[in-house]
């Protein structure tokens, strides 16, 4: 049984029989382009400073048209709350402030996934207040508490611009408490093994980055990593992918199906593509209508959306692995 029917297989064992399906759309998450300014080990999308895609305005207003007819409905199939900018560094598409005040002035949550070294840059000085100001939550990707961890996966350096970032939020108010200024840190395992051990690993983080650093963050969230792009690629090169795979395939948890983020999440790819989870629109795999027909942020449409089968393969084990993992952190 090849491995992307195996993941089939162990979904129908945990009560869907016929696929996994989605539930109620909550989120929409927007991936805005692919520039970066860093280029980390286990970057899923291989995003850095030589990547150019972004979206276009054309497609940028697709997605605010998009986001009105979501916020019109209200029912078993829809109720949109969320608005998750993810890239690449998505501070970095021009478009990304107009973007924040269009998802703002319309009473939505907004998510700026933040890899922190892009707040040292001149032309974000304010950045900061600008998101404190807009009641964005910030989730900042952050390797490990400790120096040396981080600077393994992003590079010498790079653990003391996360902290100057993470100062830099504190000062406008951040992770202190306050629910309309929540700084939430993104955890990846810095190997081939699962996280795990959430709570313990949160008191862990907060008591050493204050102790060590005198920073502080409201929340850790922990993320798998995925057996693709250049996570693979290091994992192939040391020889280590085929034992990656076959854990995650072992460690499946029913418990986690009914909470995968591709459940009641739409990703938004750069050229308006959507897809059923960010690792789809990676792999290429977009998401598609009963007929099989794909799917563009200028055409889609809840009725036509909401019995589909979500696609899937063996990357998959990824999310349903221990705890379950996803953007939103662990699914049990």
């Amino acid at each position: 049984m090849s491995d992307a029917r195996a993941f089939d297989a162990a979904v129908a064992g945990a009560g869907f029989p016929d696929g996994l399906r989605p539930g109620r759309l909550g989120i929409l998450q927007l991936h805005v382009g692919k520039r970066c300014n860093l280029r980390c080990h286990h970057c899923h999308v291989d995003a850095g400073p030589h990547r150019t895609e972004k979206m276009s305005r054309a497609t940028l207003e697709d997605v605010v048209a998009l986001v009105d007819r979501l916020q019109a409905r209200n029912d078993d199939h829809v109720r949109l709350h969320t608005v998750d900018l993810t890239g690449g560094a998505p501070e970095l598409h021009p478009e990304f402030r107009w973007l924040v005040s269009e998802f703002r002035g319309r009473g939505l949550h907004v998510i700026d996934r933040c890899n922190l070294a892009v707040l040292l840059l001149t032309a974000f000085a304010d950045l900061p207040e600008f998101l404190a100001r807009n009641g964005v939550e910030v989730v900042a990707s952050l390797p490990h508490w400790r120096a040396p961890n981080t600077d393994a996966q992003r590079g010498d350096g790079a653990f003391e611009k996360s902290i100057a970032g993470l100062k830099r939020l504190n000062d406008a108010g951040y992770g202190k408490g306050d629910p309309a200024r929540r700084l939430t840190l993104m955890h990846n395992p810095a190997g081939a093994f699962l996280s795990s051990g959430r709570a313990a690993m949160e008191r862990e983080w907060k008591a050493g980055l204050a102790r060590t650093q005198g920073v502080s963050f409201d929340g850790l969230l922990m993320l798998n990593n995925m057996p693709i792009a250049r996570f693979l690629d290091n994992l192939t090169v040391r020889g280590d992918a085929e034992r990656y795979r076959t854990m995650l395939a072992a460690q499946f948890n029913p418990a986690a199906v009914p909470g995968l983020m591709c459940r009641d999440t739409w990703n938004v790819g750069c050229d308006g593509t959507l897809y059923d989870c960010d690792f789809n629109g990676v792999l290429g795999v977009p998401m598609r209508r009963a007929d099989g027909s794909t799917v563009t942020v200028a055409d889609a449409d809840v009725d036509d959306l909401a019995g589909r089968r979500i696609g899937t393969g063996a990357h998959c084990f990824g999310c349903t692995a221990g705890a379950g993992s996803g953007c939103g952190g662990a699914t049990t």
